[in-house]
C-alpha cells in the first residue's frame, strides 16, 4: 500500500525522537530519513522503523522485596523535629502587638502560660517564645498600672 505524505512526516518524527534519545547516530538517523522522505510504501517506512520504539515505552515493574523481607522498624529511624507550640507562637505574636494595641497583653500572658503548660507535658519547642510573649505581655500591664498609679496620684 502507498504511504501519504502523512506517513512519511510520522515516521521522520519516529526517527528524530530515536536520535534524540540516542538510539540513532548522526549518520544512520541522516540515512533514515533520507529513505524515510523517498519512501514509497508502509513496507519501506516499517523497514526504517522497526527497531524503534514508536510511542511511550512501557515501564518495567517496579522490583519486588525478596521473600521474608521485613522494613525498618521504626524504633531505627530518625525521630521527627518536634513541632512549635501553636499557643508558644501567639503569645508572641500578641507580645509584639502590644505596644500597637494594648488590649493584646493579656492574650499574650494567658497564652504564654498555657504555652509553657503544654510545651512541659508534649516536649514540643516554642519554650523561649512563650517567655518573650510573658515578659513582653507583664511589662505592657506592669507599664499601663504605673500610668495609671500616676494619673490617680496626681489627681
Amino acid at each position: 500500500m502507498r504511504a501519504s505524505h502523512t506517513d512519511r512526516e510520522r515516521a521522520i518524527d519516529v526517527l528524530k525522537a530515536g536520535f534524540s534519545e540516542g538510539r540513532l547516530g548522526q549518520a544512520e538517523y541522516e540515512q533514515r530519513l533520507t529513505r524515510a522522505s523517498q519512501a514509497q510504501t508502509y513496507a519501506e517506512l516499517q523497514m526504517l522503523l522497526a527497531d524503534l520504539p514508536q510511542g511511550p515505552v512501557p515501564m518495567p515493574p517496579a522490583p519486588q522485596p525478596p521473600p521474608g523481607y521485613q522494613p525498618v522498624p521504626r524504633t531505627f529511624l530518625p525521630a521527627p523535629p518536634p513541632r512549635t507550640n501553636g499557643m508558644a507562637i501567639g503569645a508572641l505574636v500578641c507580645g509584639i502587638l502590644t505596644p500597637m494595641y494594648g488590649i493584646t497583653a493579656l492574650p499574650a500572658v494567658i497564652l504564654g502560660h498555657l504555652a509553657k503548660a503544654q510545651i512541659r507535658r508534649s516536649g514540643e519547642e516554642g519554650s523561649g517564645f512563650a517567655t518573650a510573649g510573658l515578659v513582653l505581655g507583664w511589662l505592657a500591664i506592669g507599664f499601663t498600672l504605673a500610668i495609671v498609679l500616676a494619673v490617680v496620684a496626681s489627681v
